[in-house]
């Protein structure tokens, strides 16, 4: 497994969820914490930090998931060869996002480790391991120009994390730039849509996002989906979903 930094930036104050960030690099599993506490001591500051995992098919656009929500792009993206995914290990960066949102008055930052998988779902043991403080938000990636017809991917998801999994997740559709040229709404493409996506989309408490993946930068798509993160997971406390280890 591999995890990652950055240098520190700073992005524009937002009145209730707003960003700044920082990155990490090296290797070996590493905790994810959620925390409320100051990030100086000095009582002015406070941080969150969340843990985020992508699940998707091949090719379903997770890498590009990744480096939206992380600002950058140190998720590795293009074609796959021999019909074989790029990501073939788990691959974890952490990023905070100074000043990133405010909670009773106070500024708080957030940092998110975000963690993308082989499309073959991980064993419980390894993300137990991955995650010793378990997942907040699952993001759940299809892509749209595919038809999508995956309940192995549902299940599994359920068997990592038991039946609460869809109220910690979010559908994230990539390539809807194939929408416009189809001249397709979103809310239209949804209507059409298989069966099992209709149900995937309405089942995932974070709701649906719709993905451009022909911009340019991460940050500009990156930042309505960190939002749309964070209120999922203060919808749920903040807590975090536990691996259901082996027997």
């Amino acid at each position: 497994m591999v995890k990652a930094q950055l240098s520190d930036t700073y992005c524009p104050q937002m009145d209730l969820c707003s960003e700044d960030s920082r990155q990490c690099h090296g290797n070996g599993f590493f905790p994810s914490l959620i925390s409320w506490g100051n990030r100086h001591g000095d009582g002015k500051r406070k941080a969150l930090s969340l843990n985020v995992l992508l699940l998707g098919e091949r090719q379903s656009g997770r890498s590009s998931v990744g480096n939206a929500l992380i600002g950058g792009q140190e998720f590795q993206t293009g074609v796959c060869y021999s019909e074989v995914s790029m990501t073939t290990d788990y691959r974890s960066l952490t990023r905070t996002f100074l000043r990133y949102f405010r909670r009773q008055g106070t500024e708080s930052d957030l940092t998110l480790t975000v963690t993308d998988t082989p499309p073959l779902m991980p064993r419980p043991q390894s993300m137990c391991e991955l995650c010793p403080e378990g997942v907040h938000v699952l993001v759940v990636v299809v892509r749209v120009d595919l038809p999508y017809d995956n309940p192995h991917l549902e299940q599994s998801a359920q068997g990592l994390f038991g039946p609460e999994w869809h109220h910690h997740a979010i559908l994230v559709l990539t390539h809807t730039d194939h929408l416009e040229e189809a001249g397709l709404q979103p809310s239209v493409y949804l209507t059409q849509a298989t069966e099992s996506l209709r149900v995937l989309s309405r089942r995932v408490g974070g709701g649906v996002f719709f993905m451009d993946n022909t911009c340019d930068w991460p940050a500009i798509r990156g930042r309505p989906l960190r939002d749309k993160l964070l209120r999922l997971s203060a919808a749920n406390h903040h807590s975090a979903l536990r691996v259901r280890t082996e027997a």
